[in-house]
């Protein structure tokens, strides 16, 4: 079932991306669900002869680690709570697999720290009434299941009903397709008694008529990362009562239930009272506040006696192995980024290890805490630097046991950036990281790309191939002209306040084209005393990105 759903997600993974609502070259909801699926399948697939408990524990292992993107974090505990479900069980039973599809729709729900209706959480609820009404009733697992599909269906039919830019897009929701597809995929084994095979050829996606998006770019408010795990005073007590009660006090809540223990994320400024709350349940260890932290070293006066071996040393095969020092400094940092100029510039700012991955590919959850385990610090800044690499950086960082990991919620480059820029090594942890929040905050970012289909956005007639300027995520200039976009968003994005424009430009940019701009940006603003300046990003997709502060 699990391997025949993943395989007909993947066969239909360009159709639920082009569900994506934005008319951008990095529509990726269906490649992030589908490589989240996979990872469990894979765990799966060559074992013989396992329990279904078995099957339950490494299907959990796998989406934990296997996550990508905000949709296949959402899969994952999809997974993990249908997993949990099932733990124990030698057999599974038609109101067995009703249950799990509960507990799954759950563990979703509680996981999302503001659950919005008409997305893949309605659909996998709705998909889960459907299949405890039908065990009421019926023995057999695939009627069960086909139940489940045909109210999952329904559910996923009617979310243009209820998110607008949905309904003007004309589409459902991507997250709740790829949910039904990994579930018809699963039914067809069923009814079948065959897997459901990866196709050689890719299946064409269906033409989508017009698109649009009106989500807002989120200010980060709680300042206080609170970490801990909490040992259980008796084995299998709920927490519900206490993820109610610490939800208004935060954002960014990750609460993971594991029977005996509770892993707690939480961005609060009240860490007193979560910790009250905690007590309740039991005993608490690992706690990990970041203003409880005082004096350490600086990191970039360390961070080059630490480096790791350069690539040149490295790629000689005859050449004696060599490690790193075993210097483990108070304070590291990791960064997600895509292209070598963005990469170079970060490292030069101190950052220890580049986790390659963007738009279109978004890092596991377990690639990013491979990378955070191989900086050589007592404590870890990640920086996501993509909104849909928030959630599985929340994810990786609940699973670091051995180090403490502070994500800094960035949803670009440039704001991490101006993050590094504000560290100062003479400061705590606790001020560093308010001072690395704001300054993320205070940073305008901006990009241009171009339009992957013919669509309408505010007003705005967008052609395929046209250029799209867009300025904190909505697009706002649209342009047959590079130059012309860039000028117009740049000038969108300054006001009396500006201080500074950085231009990263990408490696579809010429070198000369890059200076021309920086030459004619320079004279626009001289004026008004605004510092331009223009750096090589070498990004893919994007041919620049702008950060104004």
């Amino acid at each position: 079932m699990i391997v025949s759903g993943a395989n007909n997600l993947y066969n239909h993974k360009k159709e639920v991306d082009e569900l994506n609502v934005f008319p951008v070259p990095d529509g990726d909801t269906g490649t992030n669900m589908s490589l989240t699926a996979i990872a469990v399948a894979a765990e799966i697939a060559n074992k013989e002869n396992i329990s279904v408990t078995k099957a339950a524990d490494l299907m959990s292992f796998a989406a934990l680690r296997g996550a990508r993107g905000n949709s296949g974090v959402i899969l994952s505990q999809l997974f993990r709570g249908m997993a949990k479900s099932l733990s124990g069980k030698k057999e599974c039973s038609a109101r067995d697999m009703a249950l799990a599809l509960k507990h799954g729709s759950d563990a979703a729900y509680k996981a999302v720290m503001k659950p919005t209706e008409g997305t893949i959480l309605t659909v996998a609820r709705e998909a889960a009434i459907g299949a405890q009404i039908a065990a009421n009733t019926e023995k057999d697992i695939a009627a069960v299941m086909e139940s489940a599909a045909e109210r999952g269906n329904k559910a996923l039919l009617k979310t243009p009903q209820m998110l607008p830019f949905l309904r003007q897009a004309g589409v459902v929701d991507a997250g709740g397709k790829g949910l039904m597809l990994v579930l018809e995929g699963a039914l067809y084994y069923l009814k079948n008694g065959v897997v459901t095979e990866k196709a050689d050829g890719e299946i064409p996606p269906p033409a989508i008529e017009k698109t649009r998006k009106t989500v807002k770019q989120e200010n980060i408010k709680f300042k206080y990362c609170t970490e801990f795990i909490v040992e259980k005073k008796s084995k299998g007590l709920s927490v519900d009562a206490f993820r109610e009660a610490i939800a208004p006090k935060g954002d960014c809540m990750l609460v993971i239930d594991d029977e005996e223990i509770v892993k707690v994320h939480i961005h609060t400024n009240h860490p007193g009272f979560v910790l009250e709350e905690a007590i309740k349940l039991g005993e608490m260890i690992n706690l990990k506040i970041d203003n409880m932290k005082h004096q350490h070293k600086s990191i970039i006066d360390n961070a080059k006696k630490a480096a790791p071996v350069k690539e040149k040393s490295e790629k000689s095969k005859k050449a004696p192995a060599r490690t790193e020092p075993e210097v483990i400094k108070d304070f590291g940092f990791a960064a997600v980024c895509m292209g070598k100029g963005m990469a170079n510039i970060l490292k030069d700012l101190g950052v220890d290890k580049i986790i390659e991955g963007g738009q279109t590919m978004n890092p596991s959850a377990e690639d990013i805490l491979k990378a955070v385990k191989r900086v050589r610090a007592k404590t870890v800044y990640l920086f996501p630097n993509n909104k849909n690499i928030i959630m599985a950086a929340n994810q990786a960082a609940s699973l670091a046991d051995d180090k403490r990991v502070i994500v800094i919620e960035t949803q670009s480059v440039p704001q991490c950036v101006s993050a590094m820029m504000s560290f100062n090594n003479k400061k705590d942890s606790a001020a560093n990281t308010k001072a690395m929040q704001r300054a993320a905050q205070n940073v305008k970012s901006g990009q241009l790309t171009y339009a992957v289909r013919d669509t309408e956005s505010d007003g705005l007639k967008i052609k395929k191939g046209d250029i799209i300027g867009m300025t904190e995520g909505k697009i706002t200039s649209v342009g047959t002209d590079t130059d012309d976009v860039l000028n117009s968003v740049v000038s969108q994005m300054t006001d009396e306040d500006t201080e500074f424009i950085t231009v990263y430009w990408g490696k579809d940019i010429k070198k000369q084209q890059a200076n021309r701009m920086l030459k004619a940006l320079e004279k626009k603003y001289e004026k008004d005393e605004i510092e331009v300046s223009f750096k090589k990003g070498g990004q893919p997709l994007y041919y620049y990105i702008i950060a104004v502060e």
